[in-house]
């Protein structure tokens, strides 16, 4: 696996649901067959954890190839929450990756002075003064 940014190293776990039996084996060597992906298989807890790089796989992309291959994911609430959440987060990472570099202060800082003298500023309330100082 590419030496990565200790931030786009990803370890999750996938979790299925209790039928049909005997999906984590069969899915943790479908798993083993795609590159740059550590796998470990808990029969017990009927999960797979699974590390990888973001910049070659997300979570959301390896259970789409799961399901895709008619595995059945655990769809309680707190796990679909949780896929939510990750999902958002990895999309995110993957978005920032790509965005550029913005400097906070592009202009010197006369820039600001002059678009402050520009700007009109103090008081300007239209309301009429004797709708202001009604009683």
């Amino acid at each position: 696996m590419p030496d990565s940014d200790p931030d786009l190293r990803k370890k999750r776990e996938i979790l299925f649901s209790r039928f049909p039996p005997g999906q984590v084996p069969e899915a943790a060597d479908d798993l083993r067959r795609v590159e740059d992906l550590e796998i470990e298989a808990h029969h017990e807890r009927r999960a797979i954890d699974v590390a990888y790089d973001l910049r070659q796989h997300s979570l959301r992309e390896l259970e789409e190839h799961l399901v895709d291959k008619g595995y059945h994911l655990d769809n309680t609430l707190l796990s679909k929450l949780t896929r939510a959440l990750i999902h958002y987060v990895e999309d995110t990472q993957l978005h920032n990756i790509d965005a550029p570099e913005k400097p906070i202060k592009r202009f010197p800082p006369e820039a600001y002075v002059q678009a402050w003298e520009r700007h009109p500023h103090g008081d300007h309330d239209d309301t009429p003064p004797e709708w202001r100082e009604y009683k």
